[in-house]
């Protein structure tokens, strides 16, 4: 584990591993805002039962400046998980959210739902969803909220349809919980997730790593009435779609955001940037 540890240091800290001294611009981080703060321009719902972008009941909308998931419409929950896919697919990354969760959870939502939602990464497109299906195959970095007395970790890992790696041993078990403290109350909270393609994945609070696993692969169970095309055990997981999750309990985005750490490698291109870990020379440019 000590060469995944010296990639996690690198990439985390986003502080180049070179002795090389380096020109600023090329340390400059340049995070793309996934929401504009005034649309769901980029993004598409699928709800369990209903077509994929057909945002039943406006469960996704957005209001000052967030992006808020509410069940304002809904009689009862009724098992209707939801998933907010955004545009384009993504493989060697860091993301950013800032939620927080409010209010009253849907009638009949799950109790393991209370305060409970998530971001789905390695996803397939979200149009291969069947009508029925409940959840994307995909890795889940679990955002959970406290009940303002009982302990209760925060940026977990589950895994629909999937299972990873950890210290070396194949993890079937669908949540593993992180090392964080318990997020209790209405505050906003910043999440991000460090991807690098199908090798390693770590979810960091306050900046500070929770939980990292290795090899995110397709298997395991905890989804229902998938297409069994997109269901291949074993195969390795090295990019997909992201979406935030609708589960009963409402919540809202303030902040969306990724840092893309695939680019030009090529140090004499006018976009090279250090902190890059995957190359795509056909991405640089020269003078």
């Amino acid at each position: 584990m000590k060469v995944i540890s010296a990639v996690v240091v690198c990439v985390i800290l986003l502080a180049g591993c070179s002795a090389e001294p380096h020109n600023p611009a090329v340390d400059q981080e340049d995070w793309a805002q996934m929401f504009d703060g005034k649309t769901l321009n980029g993004w598409t719902p699928k709800i369990r039962g209903y077509a994929y972008g057909d945002n039943f009941a406006e469960t996704f909308s957005v209001k000052d400046g967030s992006i808020h998931v509410s069940y304002d419409g809904y009689d009862t929950f009724n098992e209707r998980f939801g998933h907010l896919f955004y545009v384009n697919p993504y493989s060697f990354y860091k993301m950013a959210v800032e939620y927080r969760f409010l209010g009253e959870q849907a009638p009949d939502g799950p109790g393991w739902a209370y305060r409970n939602s998530g971001i789905m990464i390695h996803s397939p497109p979200g149009e291969t969803m069947l009508i029925d299906q409940d959840f994307p195959i995909s890795i889940e970095v679990q955002l959970l909220g406290g009940n303002g007395t009982e302990e209760r970790s925060n940026s977990n890992l589950c895994t629909p349809g999937t299972n990873v790696v950890m210290d070396g041993e194949l993890v079937t078990q669908h949540c593993v919980q992180s090392s964080s403290k318990t997020y209790h109350g209405d505050d906003w909270v910043r999440a991000e997730i460090v991807v690098l393609g199908d090798s390693l994945i770590s979810h960091l609070l306050d900046g500070e790593v929770v939980l990292s696993y290795t090899h995110p692969q397709v298997g395991g169970g905890s989804v229902n009435q998938y297409d069994p095309e997109m269901k291949i055990d074993g195969q390795p997981l090295a990019d997909g779609y992201i979406s935030l999750q609708s589960e009963s309990h409402p919540i809202e985005f303030r902040k969306v955001e990724i840092l893309n750490l695939r680019g030009c490698t090529n140090p004499d291109a006018i976009n090279f940037k250090s902190y890059y870990v995957a190359s795509d020379p056909a991405a640089c440019v020269f003078q």
